[in-house]
């Protein structure tokens, strides 16, 4: 299998193997801090808004990019993807600087831009910077009410939003402000729009824009995805973006690349309006790796670009990797092969597993036996995954929240390495990355480099480093309560192992206190439920409570397939399917997988099933598919308390 050979292949080479360099602080035989030493230096001079210039300066003939033409893909062209120079590039960031300078933006004057991931939303980032300005990026899935919010705290003076509804909603929702912004919008030609506007400037008015930025320049005013309340704009400098990019890219790079003898090529999926997707576009570009843009993270839109993009690695959340997971057990079942994919389940398990151990040097290794099953398996159901993310896929990176340590097993028998890491938009992404030769499911890995993480007494992650934002936008106390002498308190808890990994077990705020004073996270149990069908969200309740409980959605499409195995009508209502004891079995051993983490006074006793799902629409997710726990209890207060009453 490919990636397992690139691990071995990379684990021989000494300068791979050496480059993760961490110090471990241990205080009463526990270890309590980890630091690992940067990759690069910070920079003293330039900023992110250079790299489309070096690129065009030093290469420019490298296809940096992978853009639709609007037209070939609307007529459901798939493999319409047209390569894009660092020469052009860079010319099109130009030619937009000078549009929004004309169109009014001053040397550190703020620019919204609200859309889906693509490919403008690289050259608006890029433009932004060279004309001297400061980002502020508005997910496309934003209210009024948060649109108000976002445009009037940042000051921001001009907007770019996707389509005529996004327009729409903008426009009402900034109509009673002091300044609304003035608003371009992307599907009615903003990109074109704001080149003619700019056409009669000189291209050294962006060059001088650029040169009299700084690494502690603010370059963007981030949101936080507001779970606990209204939205705190972090601001990121030049610096903080760098940290992080150029520290991954360094780190990653060569086994994405120089490894696996491909030519590095992602597809982003994220929302661009989130940290994670803004600086894996950064590191992208810095790094000269071929990058492509889709819109949408659902499944069923994701999968056709995958395949006619063809990605080397991936970055998404664990909801991709499950509903992947997901998707092909029910095409097995719906070919009748339901058991010989749940064997195939099982013996990834295990061979992923055991073949880890080798590699660590941890055990012998997987026996005769169980290879060749695995290569049975190989030809029936793994080589069908790694065909539906594209075929050329070796690597993935998986954040947001914790992901099944089976799950991650299971691409590894697939040929997939999933890597996890952790963080924040006040760290500018990942804190912490599982290092390339040293795997360990089930952890977040250790600190990116350059970084320092640290458990303070109670439990809290602490961390320190470049990536550190430098304050709340406009919010001096909160500042203060979430820094301290550099360090960046989390909200999260978290321990490491013996080694120095990192594994994130709950949220402070959100620790559940049973009536009879027992501590319970509800995310290991949260995160194990969202990871088994037919579960889609989910919330543990308790607080305050005799014992643990849950809410639970159902994923609509293991509905329509759990119907469709038992022949059962595809229109059965949902308030039928709740009712069902069967689904109540299905769902009651997905409660005993998440139960077997937690012991019995921590574990589900009770669930209820609701009809719904948990949606940004509704108001129950925000943006990056976090949980807003309060919304949820509101909202289905009544299936609640009937937990409890019965």
């Amino acid at each position: 299998m490919g990636v397992r050979k690139d691990l071995k292949r990379a684990k021989q080479r000494g300068d791979l193997a050496s480059r993760m360099r961490t110090e471990l602080v241990r205080e009463g035989g526990r270890v309590r801090e980890v630091r690992t030493e940067s990759l690069v230096e910070r920079p003293t001079t330039g900023t992110v808004a250079d790299i489309p210039f070096t690129n065009a300066a030093e290469a420019p003939d490298a296809v940096v990019l992978h853009r639709k033409d609007p037209a070939e893909a609307h007529a459901g062209e798939g493999d319409a993807w047209r390569p894009v120079t660092a020469e052009a590039f860079a010319r099109e960031v130009t030619a937009t600087a000078k549009g929004l300078i004309a169109a009014g933006l001053e040397p550190g004057g703020r620019v919204a831009l609200m859309s889906r991931t693509r490919y403008e939303w690289a050259v608006l980032d890029f433009a932004v910077w060279a004309a001297g300005g400061q980002s502020v990026p508005v997910y496309a899935t934003s209210s009024a009410d948060q649109i108000a919010w976002i445009v009037e705290d940042s000051g921001a003076q001009l907007m770019i939003t996707e389509t005529a509804e996004n327009t729409a909603t903008a426009t009402a929702a900034t109509a009673a402000l002091a300044a609304p912004p003035r608003i371009h919008e992307l599907d009615s030609g903003a990109v074109p729009e704001l080149v003619a506007l700019g056409r009669e400037l000189d291209d050294k008015e962006v060059a001088e824009r650029r040169a009299a930025l700084t690494p502690d320049t603010v370059a963007t005013l981030c949101y936080t995805s507001g779970t606990t309340g209204r939205p705190k704009g972090c601001v990121l400098t030049h610096a903080n973006l760098h940290a992080e990019a150029a520290n991954t890219v360094e780190l990653l790079h060569p086994i994405f690349k120089e490894v696996t003898e491909q030519v590095a090529a992602t597809l982003l999926f994220l929302p661009l309006a989130h940290i994670l997707g803004r600086t894996l576009q950064i590191a992208c570009l810095q790094a000269r790796i071929e990058l492509g843009h889709c819109p949408s993270i659902k499944p069923d839109e994701l999968r056709p670009e995958l395949r006619s993009f063809r990605p080397t690695f991936i970055v998404g959340v664990p909801y991709l990797f499950e509903r992947i997971h997901d998707t092909g057990r029910a095409t097995a079942e719906k070919l009748g092969r339901g058991a010989s994919f749940e064997r195939a389940d099982r013996i990834a398990v295990r061979f992923g597993g055991a073949h880890l151990d080798k590699f660590l040097g941890l055990a012998p290794g997987p026996s005769v036996g169980l290879t060749l099953a695995w290569g049975l398996y190989d030809l029936l159901v793994y080589r069908r995954v790694r065909k539906e993310l594209g075929g050329r896929l070796r690597y993935a990176i998986s954040g947001g929240s914790p992901l099944d340590a089976r799950l991650s097993l299971f691409f590894y028998a697939a040929g997939i390495v999933v890597y996890e890491g952790y963080g924040l938009t006040e760290t500018t992404a990942a804190a912490t990355v599982t290092p390339p030769l040293r795997p360990r499911p089930g952890t977040v890995g250790l600190p990116v480099p350059g970084t320092a993480v640290r458990i303070a007494d109670d439990g809290e992650v602490l961390i320190k480093g470049g990536i550190v934002f430098t304050s709340y936008w406009g919010d001096p106390e909160a500042t203060r309560q979430a820094l301290d002498d550099g360090w960046f308190a989390t909200g999260d808890l978290g321990a490491f192992d013996d080694e120095g990994y990192l594994t994130i077990t709950g949220r402070k705020k959100d620790i559940l206190v049973t009536s009879g004073g027992k501590n319970v996270s509800p995310a290991v149990l949260e995160d194990r439920l969202r990871s088994r069908p037919p579960i889609g969200q989910c919330m543990v309740v308790g607080d305050n409570r005799a014992y643990i409980a849950a809410v639970i959605t159902l994923e609509p499409d293991s509905v329509a397939h759990w119907l469709a195995v038992r022949k059962r009508p595809a229109d059965t209502p949902m308030s039928e399917v709740i009712k069902d004891p069967e689904m109540a079995a299905d769902v009651q051993k997905a409660v005993d997988y998440a139960n077997q983490a937690v012991s019995r006074a921590e574990s589900i006793r009770s669930f209820t099933l609701v009809e719904g799902e948990f949606t940004e629409d509704n108001g129950l997710l925000t943006p990056s598919l976090k949980i807003k726990r309060r919304a949820v209890a509101d909202a289905y207060a009544e299936e609640i308390e009937g937990i409890y009453r019965d």
